[in-house]
C-alpha cells in the first residue's frame, strides 16, 4: 500500500471484494407541491426504501434515513452559500442567516427497509447506512418539480425563478 501512495495511486485500505459489491441502495419517491401564484414548491411527503442488508438497529437506521431526506429537501429547495464578490467570504457563514429547513418545510417522510442480509460481506449481513441517505433526495425532488411543471432543473437549490 505504501509503494502505491508513493506512486501516486489509490492505496485502498482494508479488504477487497473482487465478486460482489458491497454498497447499500436507496430509492427516495419525492411529492411535491408548486403554489401556482407564488410558484414556491412544498415537499409534502417522501417515501424512502433502503437496502442495506439486515438492519441491526431499526430505530438508528430510520432516524438516519430520515435525517438524509430532510438535509436533501434543504440542499434541493433551501440551502445556499452567498459569496461576497468583492473578497471572496461567505455572506451567510452562521445558521443565521443560512437557510436550512424547520419542521413547517418538511411533510410525512415514510422510511421501510428492504431487510434482506447480505451475508457475502459478514457474517450478520448488515451493510453501512450514512450518506446513501442523503445523495438520492434532491434528484427525486428535482424530478417531481419537473413533473409539476414541465420545467427541467439542473442546479441546486431550485429557485421561484427556476420554475416560472
Amino acid at each position: 500500500m505504501a509503494d502505491r501512495m508513493r506512486t501516486g495511486l489509490a492505496a485502498p485500505t482494508g479488504p477487497e471484494y473482487p465478486g460482489f459489491v458491497s454498497f447499500s441502495f436507496v430509492a427516495h419517491f419525492a411529492e411535491v407541491r408548486v403554489e401556482p401564484v407564488t410558484r414556491r414548491i412544498r415537499v409534502p411527503r417522501v417515501v424512502s426504501v433502503a437496502d442495506c442488508g439486515r438492519v441491526a438497529s431499526p430505530v438508528t437506521a430510520d432516524a438516519q434515513v430520515r435525517g438524509g431526506v430532510v438535509w436533501g429537501i434543504g440542499a434541493a429547495l433551501h440551502e445556499h452559500s452567498e459569496v461576497d464578490p468583492r473578497y471572496g467570504g461567505f455572506v451567510n457563514s452562521d445558521l443565521a442567516d443560512y437557510v436550512i429547513p424547520v419542521n413547517a418545510d418538511v411533510g410525512t417522510i415514510e422510511v421501510d427497509f428492504i431487510g434482506e442480509p447480505d451475508f457475502a460481506l459478514n457474517p450478520m449481513g448488515v451493510k453501512s447506512l450514512g450518506e446513501v441517505a442523503l445523495v438520492g433526495v434532491a434528484p427525486a425532488i428535482a424530478n417531481a418539480v419537473f413533473h409539476a411543471t414541465g420545467r427541467r432543473v439542473r442546479r441546486l437549490p431550485i429557485l421561484i425563478e427556476d420554475v416560472l
